[in-house]
């Protein structure tokens, strides 16, 4: 990976928001630098847009769902995230509304966090071409970050008694320009790839999917080649 990033000074985090479009989005990568955070005390909460409930074909929507809820907060748990919540908008469909900047706006404003964390909004990603849900949560998330902090954008939400508040930085996942990235090495790794495990009936349902251990260990040592450390993963931070 021929790129320049340095290490994110994260050492001033104490409340992290996590808005991924589905149940495992998180877990591919991401969630190793959460288990990096929660071993020093910082709160992370999860906000899934949608309980994936179009993501196995062989299963009936209403059953997915379910399923695919008790598998996000098992591996939510193994690194050390206990606040999980779910939104009711149609996996598979997301669209940038409105209704959903209001959501997650809402959100922001109820945790109140100092950084907010997505997945790339771009078509091509470094794993393909991007899901639809995941282009749709990731632009979002920078909007609901501005609307948020903006008193004069969904006043509803003040008027409930959601003051504004301004995360001050967002980091996104999978992006391709990385600027910083993570050092996850050791246990964070490990809690990580357990996190990922916990998705057992969604992994089995996908042909040809890697046992978690390998995929993920792969994936960190290369993020982690231009940190210089063992087992990295990568974002693009910007200061909102």
């Amino acid at each position: 990976m021929d790129i320049e990033v340095s290490l994110l000074d994260d050492s001033a985090f104490e409340r992290v928001l996590c808005v991924v479009a589905h149940p495992d989005d998180v877990e591919y990568g991401t969630s190793c630098a959460v288990a990096a955070w929660t071993s020093r005390g910082v709160e992370v909460t999860y906000l899934l847009l949608t309980r994936g409930e179009a993501g196995i074909r062989t299963l009936a929507p209403a059953e997915t769902a379910v399923l695919r809820e008790r598998e996000q907060i098992e591996g939510s748990r193994a690194v050390g995230v206990t606040d999980v919540r779910f939104l009711d908008f149609p996996d598979g469909e997301l669209t940038p509304s409105l209704e959903l900047r209001r959501e997650v706006a809402r959100v922001i404003r109820d945790v109140r966090p100092d950084v907010v964390v997505t997945g790339t909004w771009e078509l091509e990603s470094p794993w393909g071409l991007n899901h639809v849900d995941h282009r749709v949560a990731g632009i979002t998330v920078v909007d609901a970050i501005r609307d948020a902090d903006n008193p004069w954008v969904f006043t509803d939400l003040t008027e409930a008694g959601l003051e504004p508040w301004a995360a001050r930085t967002l980091l996104v996942g999978g992006h391709g320009r990385p600027t910083h990235g993570v050092d996850v090495s050791g246990e964070p790794l490990e809690r990580g790839i357990a996190s990922l495990e916990a998705h057992r009936v969604y992994l089995e349902a996908i042909p040809d999917h890697p046992p978690a251990r390998p995929f993920i260990t792969r994936m960190t040592a290369e993020q982690g080649k231009p940190l210089g450390v063992a087992n990295g993963v990568l974002f693009h931070a910007w200061q909102m």
